[in-house]
């Protein structure tokens, strides 16, 4: 059975559900699924549980399932580039599970490794600690951070194969590594489809046998902060 689909709804047909836990690679707008995350706010889905390092930015990316109210809850990182994120948690209709940026990545890799748990020293004595358990390992304090997994995960990739072999580009290969080995069922959206054994081997980031669906789309290339110098 084929891996490759012609477009991004087809790609997501039969996944989509209500209470949906999904993983969004990307971080800000670089490396995002931004065709996979709109044929996801077309579905419908909505009561979705998102774990990704941000929510894009408003009316973009992850942006676009919190205006339609789609999202019931964000596992991730860094909120500060989304008005409509902060003002729906602040006004109490979206539950956020913060984490510290390192702990989050290591929570994905570790619920793609089958490792349930681990502890560590980032966040003790904050916020971050309350309600987790606490351990002294050689006279210093950490705490319990559980694994991450997902139904499905989507994520994006510069160039890929029909077997799901992925290469990231650059800084896009951030957390989408992770998170395809995270989610029950993953779908990567790509740049660009080649021929199988193009790809060199010393170079996959991804092997196919953790995705299961693939798609070639275009994106926009948006630049999230644009940085000039003065005349």
């Amino acid at each position: 059975m084929s891996k490759v689909y012609d477009t991004s709804t087809a790609a997501l047909v039969g996944l989509c559900r209500n209470g949906l836990t999904v993983m969004s690679g990307g971080f800000g707008l670089c490396g995002i699924p931004e065709n996979l995350i709109a044929a996801l706010r077309d579905s419908g889905a909505s009561d979705l549980t998102v774990i990704s390092n941000n929510a894009g930015v408003d009316g973009f990316g992850l942006g676009q399932l919190l205006e339609t109210r789609q999202i019931k809850k964000m596992v991730s990182s860094y909120v500060g580039e989304n008005k409509e994120f902060e003002r729906q948690y602040l006004g109490g209709e979206l539950e956020l599970e913060f984490n510290p940026q390192g702990t989050l990545a290591e929570r994905i890799r570790a619920g793609g490794s089958g490792i349930p748990g681990f502890y560590t020293k980032t966040g003790v004595g904050t916020l971050i600690a309350e309600g987790k358990e606490h351990k002294e390992f050689n006279g210093e304090t950490f705490i319990l951070e559980t694994g991450l997994k997902a139904d499905v995960s989507i994520i994006k990739a510069w160039k890929g194969d029909a077997e799901g072999n992925l290469i990231f580009k650059a800084t896009a290969r951030n957390f989408s590594p992770m998170m395809a080995m995270a989610g029950k069922v993953t779908v990567a959206e790509v740049d660009e489809i080649v021929p199988v054994g193009t790809l060199d081997p010393n170079f996959i980031h991804t092997p196919g046998i953790f995705v299961q669906r693939i798609v070639e789309a275009k994106c926009e290339k948006r630049i999230e902060q644009r940085t000039v110098r003065e005349a």
